[in-house]
């Protein structure tokens, strides 16, 4: 490949690392999410959104008014699919490490699920006045496993909509009396 192809390829890669079209490195919310491990998975799906298109997707938002919110409010999502096609334990095992390296930088467990081979990983990373990041691991250890980091000022209310249409049951919160 001739110099001046090189050059204007790195240069778009630069512009383009540095533009919002990625999630950004920088941010706080920024997790390092490692490989589960190429002799038992492949990548399917490999996803990294930053604020230009996200901020950008929010303005076209005109009847969701939480989703609106929601996108304005990330800095980045990252996403990553892998299909299992090795020894699905391992995977697991990788993801469990995955969870115990983030808790060393800071994340805050707030969910574990594990029932019949499979698992689910929740860690937050926050200030005391907000939320600057979520990771959500999910694995069947047999077929596929998900990653997904979301960056940005995250506001918990924002997630009751998505919760119910995930299905997921939410205990009821009541509050005792004071006599």
């Amino acid at each position: 490949m001739k110099p001046y192809k090189i050059i204007a390829i790195l240069c778009v890669s630069l512009l383009l690392g540095a533009c919002g079209i990625t999630a950004p490195r920088s941010d706080e919310g920024y997790a390092d999410l490692d490989s589960l491990g190429i002799f038992d998975t492949d990548r399917t799906l490999s996803l990294s959104l930053g604020p230009t298109i996200l901020h950008f997707a929010a303005r076209y938002i005109e009847d969701d008014p939480e989703t609106e919110a929601l996108l304005s409010g990330l800095d980045g999502v990252r996403v990553r699919i892998y299909e299992i096609n090795g020894d699905g334990a391992r995977v697991a095992r990788r993801l469990d490490g995955m969870s115990r390296e983030l808790q060393s930088d800071g994340w805050e467990p707030v969910a574990l699920i594990r029932e019949e081979g499979e698992q689910v990983h929740m860690l937050v990373k926050a200030k005391p006045d907000r939320i600057l990041g979520m990771v959500v691991m999910v694995s069947d250890n047999t077929q596929e496993a998900v990653l997904v980091n979301l960056m940005g000022d995250l506001q918990p209310e924002m997630f009751g909509d998505v919760m119910v249409a995930l299905e997921v049951d939410t205990p009821e919160v009541r509050l005792a009396s004071v006599d």
